[in-house]
């Protein structure tokens, strides 16, 4: 073992940390979507295929090897939408990252979801990122306001022309409302999920955008990210998320910080 650490050079230290690092990101941008179900299917027809030569099942064997030879091609286009995904986010800088107007905003975001979850007013949210929405804003009507709680929460009212669609918020600035976004054809997303919640899904697997969603049923809060959604969101939870999210750097440092004291 030491022999084989002496003779490594620095350069394979490195590539080895590199690979590493992008298989983390990878499953991090995959967790929790239906990319997962099927990277699992995969992985099981390698082992049947191992398996098949084996026990000398020829005719299995010959045609999973078909079906393998060809496997980077079928990834591109089975997992085409989560490359997509990834290729966007790419350097992304999330508006402001950890500005204070961006916390601001945040807390605004927070504000006005909790209150229409007490007063169950149905309402989505989307936070843009680096992703242009240009054709989503198109669907919508175009404000261009500052964000704030009393206007979020009026813009959702049953009374408002705007209250179906969702709102856009860009670079800091409520961009356009009452947008309409494209649903989600997961077919894993769960069958109590409505409409609004399709369509919180289905723009964060078109884009890097971030969508908070209160359902009119139950007023519960909801975040979707890359395709995933997180359910029932209090206050405090909403607040984590999302400064988690928007403030990155200081998500890593907490994530070092439990590291250290867990070893």
């Amino acid at each position: 073992m030491f022999e084989l650490l002496k003779s490594m050079r620095w350069q394979d230290f490195a590539d080895i940390l590199i690979v590493a690092f992008i298989i983390y990101q990878v499953i991090l941008l995959i967790r929790g979507t239906r990319a997962v179900q099927m990277l699992v299917g995969i992985a099981v027809l390698i082992v049947v295929y191992f398996g098949a030569r084996e026990l000398e099942l020829m005719t299995l064997y010959w045609l999973l090897g078909t079906f393998l030879s060809s496997i980077f091609l079928i990834i591109i286009i089975v997992f085409q939408r989560d490359i997509r995904r990834a290729l966007t986010q790419v350097g992304q800088t999330p508006f402001s990252k950890g500005s204070t107007e961006t916390l601001r905003i945040i807390e605004e975001v927070i504000g006005a979801a909790t209150e229409m979850s007490r007063k169950r007013i149905g309402a989505l949210i989307v936070l843009a990122r680096d992703t242009g929405m240009k054709d989503y804003e198109d669907t919508g009507q175009m404000l261009d306001a500052k964000v704030s709680k009393p206007l979020l929460v009026s813009l959702f009212q049953p009374s408002s022309p705007l209250h179906d669609g969702s709102v856009i918020i860009h670079e800091d600035r409520i961009s356009y409302a009452g947008c309409v976004m494209p649903l989600s054809k997961n077919p894993y997303i769960g069958k109590n999920l409505g409409t609004r919640h399709r369509a919180a899904i289905g723009i964060s697997e078109e884009t890097d955008g971030i969508s908070v969603i209160v359902s009119e049923e139950t007023g519960h809060i909801s975040l979707a990210q890359h395709g995933a959604i997180t359910a029932n969101l209090d206050e405090a939870g909403l607040r984590s998320r999302l400064k988690a999210i928007f403030s990155p750097r200081d998500n890593r440092k907490l994530i070092w910080k439990t590291w250290l004291n867990r070893s």
